[in-house]
């Protein structure tokens, strides 16, 4: 395995560990983005282009995008504004920056190679990964679509709670404000 296998693994688990420790949602939504560009990396150094360009299109495009729109929805209020502004300072990004860095300059560095190092494997064209998510894996597909429309429709039922209790809790308390 060439080298640039290894460190976009490492980069990987050290951005999804990341993931999981952070507190604050849009700190982790940094780093999630930082560790599918590094399983991007990991499918193009196995020799999977399109396995990597799906990876960054459908993962850290679209899906971060709804994972975005879900935590902009529940943050509402004076309280949230004032925790974005501290989202804009240099060390908030400077640990999901340097992760994406490391990994651009390994897909250089395979891209400029001008032998190719991964592994044999058949090429998997775009019309063959299409039959197969909509042909036997259909019901997984639309599966997935209903976890995800559950999952936004449960946090839009949990933040309208959140911000009735929070309503009520400043009414009962007004010297709180």
């Amino acid at each position: 395995m060439s080298l640039v296998f290894y460190i976009s693994s490492f980069v990987a688990i050290l951005a999804t560990i990341m993931v999981i420790t952070r507190h604050d949602p849009i700190h982790a939504l940094l780093y999630l983005v930082a560790s599918f560009l590094a399983i991007a990396v990991t499918f193009l150094s196995l020799g999977a282009p399109f396995a990597a360009a799906l990876e960054v299109i459908v993962y850290a495009g679209a899906i971060i995008v709804l994972f975005i729109f879900v935590v902009m929805m529940l943050n509402l209020g004076k309280e949230t504004a004032n925790q974005e502004k501290g989202w804009l300072r240099l060390r908030v990004w400077l640990g999901p920056s340097i992760l994406v860095l490391v990994l651009l300059a390994e897909m250089i560095v395979v891209l400029l190679q001008p032998q190719p190092t991964a592994m044999p494997a058949a090429v998997v064209t775009p019309r063959e990964v299409s039959l197969s998510l909509y042909g036997e894996y259909i019901i997984a597909v639309e599966l997935v679509g209903f976890l995800l429309m559950t999952g936004i429709v449960g946090a839009a039922h949990i933040g309208k709670h959140k911000k009735k209790n929070l309503h009520r809790y400043l009414q009962t308390y007004p010297n709180l404000n």
